[in-house]
């Protein structure tokens, strides 16, 4: 494919209009059509974007033959079911963060994708950034050595949606969002961990989550807030590798905003990407100039420009240029954790992989 990437997106609210306002600045997308159940508001919408067709039935707009790929901006417990249709339709599908809300929805679209032989990109935004991408290049340069410890740490002072006076009561009740802080934030933290950990196979999880903090009686009310605000887990990894995680909408505390990796040669923070040895028998820390090697990375490779950011790396992906980054593979296993943290928590104990994988959908939490 050389031409434009032809796009069609299903859902035109918050962070469906932010996926737009993104394809805005990529010269080789397209947005062809939108749909969305809200008529008046995909119209508006398609007349901000200068999108010429609008849809309230996505399977009518399924059917157009000149969509090479379909943007998914819906709640999470609606991911699998579109994403499903999308890849059945015959078109390549983007689907926004958390993969699904259960581990074997996830499963379900990956093994979708690799039936029909399309594409499935998640959107990870953390795995973009140059601290990320070069953390990655010090890890596979074998700076760390012998990698086997990794902590992925992200609190909010009070940064709940909805009760807190910002999104919607849709993030906040399982019967839309499927969850809370694990499944709106650690998602992120958790793939770009799994990622720089070359996506190693799980073996058990101990998690808890929690909702302690006061909220608004209305908001609480008109939200029907029923999901965590604190969710944290401790992961055995194949290869001896131990990844602790903790992630909160609301706590009383600072954020300590820290992703670390651990290996018997040196450890790494990757925001900002600092650097910790021991040479010639002495403590040595150091920081990355990460800004100025990806411009001159950029310069020198014309693949890694495609490499800067979600979508575009995926229209670029589309159209041959690179290779797709396996998001399909690390939401899967994001997923895996993400839902052996809440089976953990639900039970009182550590879960296993085989556990976690055989469990009902939103054990747990409905």
């Amino acid at each position: 494919m050389s031409n434009k990437v032809r796009i069609a997106q299903i859902g035109v609210g918050q962070i469906g209009r932010h996926h737009l306002n993104t394809y805005k600045g990529i010269p080789d997308a397209e947005v062809v059509a939108v749909c969305d159940v809200r008529r008046d508001e995909a119209e508006r919408v398609a007349a901000e974007y200068g999108i010429a067709n609008v849809y309230t039935d996505y399977q009518e707009m399924l059917k157009r033959d000149d969509i090479d790929s379909v943007d998914v901006c819906l709640h999470n417990r609606l991911h699998m079911p579109m994403t499903v249709a999308v890849l059945e339709a015959g078109k390549n599908c983007y689907c926004e963060k958390p993969m699904s809300w259960t581990y074997r929805d996830a499963k379900v679209m990956y093994d979708k994708a690799k039936e029909t032989g399309k594409l499935l990109h998640i959107q990870l935004g953390t795995l973009y950034d140059a601290n990320a991408r070069g953390a990655k290049r010090a890890i596979e340069a074998g700076l760390l050595g012998d990698v086997y410890f990794a902590k992925a740490i992200h609190y909010r002072r009070r940064g709940r949606p909805w009760v807190d006076g910002y999104g919607s009561p849709a993030f906040v009740n399982t019967g839309t969002s499927g969850g809370g802080a694990m499944l709106d934030m650690a998602v992120y933290h958790i793939s770009r961990i799994v990622w720089l950990l070359g996506n190693p196979d799980v073996i058990s999880v101990s998690g808890k989550t929690y909702q302690k903090l006061d909220m608004y009686a209305d908001r609480r009310e008109s939200g029907k807030y029923n999901v965590e605000e604190l969710g944290m887990g401790f992961i055995r990894m194949a290869g001896d590798v131990t990844f602790v995680m903790e992630e909160a909408w609301a706590i009383h505390a600072n954020d300590p905003d820290d992703d670390r990796v651990y290996g018997s040669k040196g450890g790494l923070r990757v925001e900002p990407l600092e650097f910790y040895t021991t040479l010639a028998d002495m403590e040595l820390d150091g920081v990355f100039d990460t800004k100025s090697a990806d411009l001159r990375w950029g310069r020198c490779d014309e693949t890694v420009p495609h490499y800067r950011e979600s979508q575009a790396h995926w229209v670029a992906a589309q159209q041959g240029k690179v290779a797709l980054i396996d998001t399909a593979g690390i939401a899967l296993k994001t997923a895996l954790i993400t839902e052996g943290v809440y089976i953990s928590s639900y039970l009182g104990r550590e879960v296993t992989m085989d556990e976690i994988e055989n469990a009902e959908p939103g054990f747990g939490r409905v």
